[in-house]
């Protein structure tokens, strides 16, 4: 397995060496902590999936801040009794307002309080894979500690999901975790992409920078 440098980074996720230098070592430590680098497949399954998640590793938090029109779309196109849906009455009240709409739309679920507890803006998408809801960040904390003593408790100190090394730890957690690893050894791609996402949205981009990666990791 080749070293991890910025140079491979920036060819194997089509990222600049600016960020590319930035997530070298947090990476470095992250798959190695979770054996994601003991092989060109789990290494580049993981840069595909992550990078998609991620938008190639350049975003570190959930944007709320959506104009009209475009709330209106994204409340348009969700399932009919989803959350997201029922939000469609408030399009005014809540566009260009991200903290009620982080509120209304996460409040009173994955673990959240009620919507005027402000944990739905609180516990918002975080971090490499945007780990949303409290609940979640509770158990992503747990799950790190067992590696990672020292990490934070990301429940009260959210925005250490935004420091690239969490972002990186709490990822390759999630997806040894989950099984990952043995999915990504008996190329289960497809499976894979249903864990992280919950269904097969994307697979384009993610099916492609997986070809990258690999091109990248194996020559």
């Amino acid at each position: 397995m080749k070293v991890i440098t910025a140079e491979l980074i920036a060819r194997a996720v089509g990222c600049g060496r600016g960020l590319a230098e930035t997530i070298a070592a947090p990476l470095r430590e992250a798959v190695a902590a979770y054996e994601i680098d003991d092989s060109s497949r789990r290494l580049g399954c993981f840069l595909a999936q992550v990078g998609h998640e991620s938008l190639g590793f350049s975003r570190l938090y959930e944007s709320l801040s959506y104009r009209p029109e475009r709330l209106r779309e994204v409340c348009s196109d969700a399932k009919p009794g989803t959350r997201w849906r029922s939000l469609l009455p408030r399009v005014a009240e809540l566009a260009n307002n991200p903290q009620g709409l982080g509120n209304a739309a996460y409040g009173g679920r994955m673990g959240n309080g009620p919507e005027e507890t402000g944990d739905g803006y609180r516990f918002r998408g975080r971090g490499w894979l945007q780990i949303t809801g409290k609940a979640n960040y509770e158990s992503n904390r747990d799950i790190v500690r067992t590696r990672f003593p020292d990490a934070p408790d990301f429940v009260l100190v959210p925005d250490a999901l935004l420091e690239v090394r969490w972002a990186a730890i709490t990822a390759a957690a999630f997806w040894s975790h989950h099984g990952l690893n043995e999915l990504a050894d008996g190329q289960q791609f497809e499976r894979i992409t249903k864990i992280i996402n919950g269904g097969t949205h994307g697979m384009k981009d993610r099916q492609d920078r997986y070809k990258r990666a690999m091109a990248a990791l194996t020559a």
